[in-house]
């Protein structure tokens, strides 16, 4: 693991620098290795829990998921609005802004951005829920692949450019998920869930944040002010891989499925009912409500 360490600073100090060292002594970033074994053993858990609980009845985790959903809601917000107000009050560049500005303002996104990397560790409780709920369906390629890489990204981000243009992203993402883990807060209420009929919008609202971030990263390739350009086509590159895989996401779970429900309408010759269901069968629709949560 040492080793390994070692080797990941090298390479990272030849692509994009030295590693700064306003972030050394915060939690889990001195070192790879805690990072890389805690991802390690979300995999196994990943891989085992299914089998564990094959033959065991799924737990409900209704009050646990509603703490969950409402202490990342918050966290969420406070990320947002904390990266909101620093980078506005600090005179940050929207266009392209360094690691090294303004001290205060530095300190101070390096502070919310540890939190939105620790976040990611958290998050792994998403696929945790899933698996004590007998949910494996919502466990896919997509899904792992987010929360698996995020946080190892994230490590690096952290150590190497820990504040400047890396904002935006954290920001913009830190919004989705208000809106994102209140929703599914309010869906562990049974009561309320026939009423949520927002969820593909929130879908549509992941789209468009990869889109901004892609854009707002290359304004800092064609206007260069020392950020690594090296990691501005790397942050460009994985976002072209949300896009395409929560596309993809979107078209299976919604324009299909809305054409699998015009299909069976016509052949029942009865519409759905205003209430969202037909004949007693709850619609596709609100069944696509309990699909993936990927990000």
């Amino acid at each position: 693991m040492e080793a390994l360490n070692h080797k990941l600073n090298a390479l990272f100090e030849s692509w994009i620098g030295p590693r700064d060292h306003r972030v050394q002594g915060l939690l889990l970033l001195d070192n790879y290795p805690p990072t890389f074994a805690l991802t390690v053993l979300y995999l196994v858990i990943v891989w085992l829990g299914p089998k564990y609980m094959r033959h065991r009845q799924p737990y409900s985790c209704r009050g646990p998921m509603l703490l969950y959903n409402l202490g990342l809601t918050l966290l969420s917000f406070y990320m947002f609005y904390e990266l909101g107000t620093a980078v506005w009050h600090g005179g940050y560049n929207f266009y392209c802004q360094n690691t090294h500005s303004v001290e205060e303002t530095d300190k101070r996104v390096i502070n919310v951005l540890w939190w939105y990397y620790f976040s990611k560790l958290i998050e792994f409780m998403d696929t945790f829920f899933f698996i004590l709920r007998k949910n494996n369906h919502q466990i896919t390629f997509l899904h792992i692949y987010h929360h698996a890489s995020m946080f190892n990204i994230w490590w690096f981000v952290m150590n190497w450019i820990p504040c400047g243009h890396s904002y935006f992203g954290a920001m913009l993402n830190s919004f989705v998920h208000v809106v994102m883990y209140s929703y599914y807060g309010l869906s562990a209420v049974p009561a309320i869930r026939p009423y949520l009929w927002w969820k593909k919008y929130i879908t549509q609202l992941q789209l468009i944040q990869f889109v901004l971030t892609v854009s707002q990263t290359y304004c800092a390739v064609v206007w260069p002010c020392g950020f690594p350009i090296g990691w501005l086509w790397f942050q460009i590159s994985y976002m072209f891989t949300f896009i395409i895989l929560f596309s993809n996401f979107y078209i299976q779970t919604y324009k299909k499925q809305r054409g699998l429900r015009k299909q069976k309408e016509h052949q029942n010759g009865s519409p759905l009912s205003t209430n969202g269901h037909a004949n007693g069968t709850p619609s596709l629709e609100h069944a696509a409500h309990r699909k993936l949560r990927v990000d």
